[in-house]
């Protein structure tokens, strides 16, 4: 199969760098998904799950915030906050964050603060959500 460059950067390291067969990621309406020789193209990354195949067939996936996305040459680059393995996310921080994130849209906020909460649940749920997904036993 045909396999183009990923980079996936989070703000804390490079979360990943070689060939890729396939990307699949939330985007703004929906499952998106990059094959090799993809049109050029700039799009964002919504919070959630994002999943890619590498040329030895391994499937991985990794739990992102919002970012974005560029394509060209052959190259995808993807920039987010952050990425985590679902075996790297702490259960425990994920569901305080959760509950931190409730009680902040439960309080009198202006948009700004609205909207930073808002993201900071969507983080926390994709995380738990992750997390129970691909549990390791």
């Amino acid at each position: 199969m045909n396999t183009f460059s990923l980079k996936i950067i989070a703000c804390d390291r490079v979360f990943y760098d070689g060939p890729c067969e396939i990307l699949k990621f939330p985007g703004y309406d929906g499952q998106m998904a990059i094959l090799a020789h993809h049109e050029k193209m700039t799009t964002n990354i919504e919070v959630g799950e994002l999943h890619f195949r590498t040329p030895d067939g391994e499937e991985h996936v990794a739990i992102c915030s919002d970012g974005l996305l560029k394509v060209k040459n052959n190259e995808v680059v993807v920039l987010v906050y952050s990425a985590e393995k679902p075996e790297e996310i702490d259960e425990f921080r994920a569901q305080a964050a959760k509950e931190r994130a409730i009680e902040q849209m439960q309080q009198k906020q202006s948009i700004m603060e609205y909207h930073v909460s808002r993201a900071s649940l969507a983080r926390a749920m994709a995380r738990l959500q992750g997390h129970d997904r691909y549990e390791v036993k």
